[in-house]
Formats: C-alpha cells, structure tokens, sequence
C-alpha cells in the first residue's frame, strides 16, 4: 500500500484575510466557504475576483516591455521591407511545434518569403542543430526566427552569423552565463528582463513577439487572437503556470479551441474522442500527446502539417496518421517502464537510493521523458532516463514537487556536452564513459539537498467540506475559477466522518464507483448522497470497503456526463480509513 502525504493548505485567518472573506461573501454574493477559497488564492478584492473570473484580452502585458522586442521588431521589418527569406525554426515536442504552426501560419499572410524547418529528434537533437543553420544558409534564408530553443545555441547563432543568417531568439528556458549574440533575444527569464511575467511557454514568446509586431505595424490584433487555439495547447501540454498572463491566453485560447478550433486541431479533437467541451486536462492528456508522438516515433514536421492543414480530408488522414503513432509509443512506454521497473528492483543500491539513473542503449529515445514520469509514480523521487543517441547519450529528467532537477543537473555540468530545461524537466547529454561518474555525482547532489518529506507522494487539500455544502451555485463557482492547472489547480477537499453507501462496483478491474454519504457523528443520521469514483484503486481498495467503518477522502468535484444525464461525481484522489 503507498503512503501518501495529505498537506492541509492554511486557512486564511488574519484580520486582513478574514476582513477580504466577509467582503467578497457581500459584494460577490457567495458562501464564506467559497469566499475563503478565493481568499487562499490570493483573490482579496472585487476588483481582483473580476479580473479572476473574467480575464480580460486587454490584460495582456505591453510586448515592448519584454528586453530586445523593440531589436526583434525592427529586424523583422525590415526583412519583410526587402523581401528576405525568413526561416521560423522550432524544436520537435508540442510547443515548438505549435510554436512554428503559429508564428509561420500568422507570418504567411503577411509575408511570402517564409518556410519552417523543425530538426530530427535523432540525427539533430535538441535545440539549434547545425545542420539546420547550414540549411539554412545554403537556401538562401537570411534570419532565422527561433521559437521554444536558442537561449543557449552561443555556437550554432555565431556560425549563423559568420554565412550572413541573423538570428532572432524566443526561448523561455534559463539562460546560460552567457546571451548568444543574435539580432534579439527574447527571453522573460533573462536576468535583465523587467517583463512582469516570466512563465510563457515557447509558443507564448512567439506570440508577444507577433503581438509586438501588429502593434507596431497597425495590424489589427483580431487576426492574430484566432491563433490562441495553438498556444493553449502549448500552455497546458508545457505544464506551465496558468497565472497571471498565462490565464488570460489560456481562458481565451480555450474559447478558440472549443467554438472555432482550426482544422487541424479540430481533426485532432475528434480522432481523440472528444464531444464536449474541452479544459485544460483534456489538452495534457488527450491532444498533447498524440502532437508529441509526430516527433517521438516518426518526425515532428508531420504535426506541424496536420495543424497548418486546412483541408478537412486532408486533416482528418494527418490526425489518423498521428493517432496510430500515439498507439505505438503507448506500447513503447509500456514496455520500457517495465524493463525500467525491473531494474531498479533487480539492484537493492538503486532501490535505496534517493534518485533514479538509468541507462539502456536500446531504449527509444522519444520515450524516455515518459518512461522517467513513470517511474517517479512507482519510486517518488528525481529520475534520469538515458540511452543511446547516435555516439553520445541522451536523457531526460522530471522531479518531485519540491525539487529543483535543473539546478541538480547543472551540479553535473562538468560530466555533460549539453544540457537545459525547467525546474522539474530538463534533457542532457553526455559521453558513454560519463554515465557512470554521472550516476553516482546525481545521486550525490540530490542527496545532499533534497528533503525526506519530498520523498514521499503528497496530495496537498485545500479545505475540508461537508457534503450539505455542495450544491448547484457552489459547482457552477468552482467551475468559473478555471482553466485549473499548475498554481491554479483544481480545488481538492476533505470530508470525514464518510459512510460507503451500498456496493462497491469494479470497472474494469482497474477502477471502484460507490455511493457515498456523510453522518452526523452522534447518531449517524443518513446525509446527502454523492457517487464517487475511483480512477486505479481497485487494487488497494477494491475489498477493503464496508458500510460501516467511516472513511475520510479527498476528492475533486466534477460533472459526470452520461447518456444525456449530467450528474455530481466526487473524484478520489485518496482514502483513509
């Protein structure tokens, strides 16, 4: 059975948080239940509740304030004044593939001179390879706009640079020690950057600097909105914050996706199965996969078409094309999970260690990211998946909420040709002979720095709650503090003192659905029944529910469609008995 950590959120309880509670209940007419949720987010005030439930377009932050847009700007001019060929380059995962699909498909209405160019996963690599640069050169093309890679190409922009190819960067990965030497680099997350906010995706930048671009050439902004479709499916599948102007670019890139999605995407929404409207969630799970898996198994150009089609039959054999490759990478990460497994359990150091290494040259390099994911669920803890990649290794990292595998990776610095990412994401590559010493330095690093409690799953609540609360008003409320994801995640609450109510039924040996409801403590008076389910508990769970031994749960709220039927369903994230 896997322990898990239930972290109760802190109740906002100061004068200054009680005062925004009874002042939102009065002027938003809510309960002070819902009132205090608002208040742990950091919404105090009518006016900031306002812009929380109703993000505005014009909330979107000047793109000029953003270092070096006013030099990307001009540079792009003036390529389009003397009919320059403009290459729009972007890496191979989903957002620099959506990335390219919209700054090439806005650009094309604008300019003729422009074609896209996204590296092979395996003969290229990450990042600006330079192969592309020399594509580049002998074509003809004279600046290169790179989206989603290039914060850290010093060598690849400076060989650009020396066969006459500018270079105009937007990247929103950490920069290195030093800036490349392009036209312009635009990265929120430089240190001499003053933009108010620093966790756009790839496809984010991209689009401020189209922003920039109708701004400063009296383009109206509502022939580049429509293009929003594509940068929230950057924003959910990048697991980026949905904060701040992030919200505002997903809220209306949602509305996009669902009442106007472009025909590619649309194509891809339905070979997915998808028939109602779409959040967040849908987007990780359901569209960002099947746009990676172009990239993983076969070549990432392959999306990039499917998202610029706009023939319907055309879109609909892209989608089914991609759809079958999603199918087999499943299988792949199926089966490199289990060797993965095996290993770990097949060594007691592994098994005891505070961070997973692993190395298998056989293993397909698209997957890798995937499989580390995977193991994380079995062995909470930092995890490093490599294997060979032409000469030289390549692997991806993911981490635990808590700890920075970024920052533990660059400890390594020294073992590693290259390496980049995020703070719970990061690729590198290395020599073969390294992986050893890299194994045992990682594990090193992330010992001496990562905490016992980060160990261990946590599931962090953001209330407790009686069921007599829950009521139509107090759903559609919790709806409207969408779109949810990381920083805004959807609300997971508490309630004791739970009664299983009737049999526990299996689906599919994988899953339990139940009725349940809450007593009084004293004479166990039967409350409000709600259906709760139970996504891979039958496992664990499967027998050891009764009628009467009270439970305490956590659990999501949501609508459960069915036949036509639309229901409340709590969605457990755990039981306690």
């Amino acid at each position: 059975m896997r322990t898990r950590r239930w972290i109760n959120k802190p109740f906002p309880d100061s004068a200054a948080q009680r005062t925004a509670i009874e002042t939102l209940t009065r002027d938003l007419n809510i309960s002070p239940f819902l009132a205090s949720l608002l208040v742990q987010r950091e919404v105090t005030t009518y006016e900031e509740s306002r812009h929380f439930f109703r993000p505005e377009i014009g909330h979107l932050h000047d793109p000029f304030a953003m270092r070096d847009m006013d030099r990307a700007i001009n540079r792009l001019t003036m390529a389009m004044l003397r009919n320059e060929k403009i290459l729009v380059y972007g890496d191979y995962d989903v957002d620099g593939t959506t990335s390219v699909a919209m700054f090439y498909g806005f650009m094309k209405t604008l300019h003729p001179h422009i074609d896209y160019y996204i590296p092979d996963r395996y003969k290229e690599g990450y990042g600006i390879s330079q192969a592309g640069v020399q594509w580049a050169a002998d074509n003809g093309f004279t600046l290169i706009v790179a989206l989603d890679c290039g914060i850290k190409s010093i060598d690849r922009v400076a060989e650009a640079k020396a066969l006459g190819v500018d270079f105009i960067i937007c990247d929103h990965h950490r920069p290195g020690s030093e800036i490349p030497d392009a036209a312009a680099v635009l990265d929120p997350k430089r240190a001499d950057c003053s933009y108010p906010y620093d966790e756009l995706t790839g496809c984010g930048v991209g689009f401020k600097l189209l922003h920039a671009l109708c701004l400063f050439n009296n383009i109206p902004l509502d022939q580049l909105y429509p293009y929003l479709d594509l940068v929230v499916v950057s924003i959910a599948s990048d697991i980026v914050p949905i904060t701040g102007e992030n919200r505002v670019l997903a809220y209306y890139g949602l509305k996009y996706l669902n009442a106007t999605p472009r025909t590619g995407l649309k194509a891809l929404i339905k070979v997915a199965g998808f028939q109602r409207e779409l959040d967040i969630n849908n987007v990780v799970f359901g569209l960002g996969p099947r746009i990676n898996a172009a990239g993983r198994l076969k070549h990432a150009k392959e999306a990039v078409q499917l998202l610029l089609c706009e023939d319907e039959v055309e879109a609909d054999q892209f989608a089914f094309d991609i759809n079958v490759h999603n199918k087999n990478r499943r299988e792949y990460d199926t089966t490199t999970t289990d060797q993965a497994l095996a290993m770990i359990e097949a060594d007691l150091s592994l098994k005891n260690a505070k961070s997973t290494v692993l190395f298998d040259a056989t293993w397909h390099k698209g997957i890798i990211g995937i499989v580390a994911s995977r193991c994380i669920e079995h062995y909470h803890r930092p995890t490093v998946i490599l294997t060979q990649s032409n000469e030289k290794v390549a692997g991806s990292a993911r981490s635990v909420p808590g700890f920075d595998v970024y920052e533990a990776i660059e400890e390594c610095a020294d073992l590693l040709e290259q390496f980049g990412g995020h703070t719970f994401a990061a690729g590198l590559t290395l020599r073969p002979e390294n992986v050893g010493a890299f194994r045992q330095k990682f594990e090193t690093v992330v010992s001496g720095r990562i905490q016992d409690e980060m160990l261990t799953p946590q599931i962090e609540i953001d209330m407790p709650l009686d069921f007599d609360q829950i009521d139509a008003k107090f759903v559609r409320i919790l709806r409207q503090m969408g779109p949810f994801g990381p920083h805004n995640l959807q609300p997971i609450f508490r309630t004791d003192n739970v009664y299983v109510s009737g049999l526990v039924t299996r689906m599919q040996e994988k899953h339990i659905k139940f009725w349940v409801q809450q007593h009084q403590p004293a004479n166990r008076v039967a409350g409000y029944r709600l259906q709760a389910i139970g996504f891979n508990m039958a496992a664990e769970w499967g027998n050891r529910l009764t009628n009467d031994e009270p439970l305490s749960i956590c659990y999501q709220i949501e609508e459960n469609h069915f036949n036509g039927q639309v229901s409340l369903q709590l969605v457990l994230k755990d039981i306690r008995l």
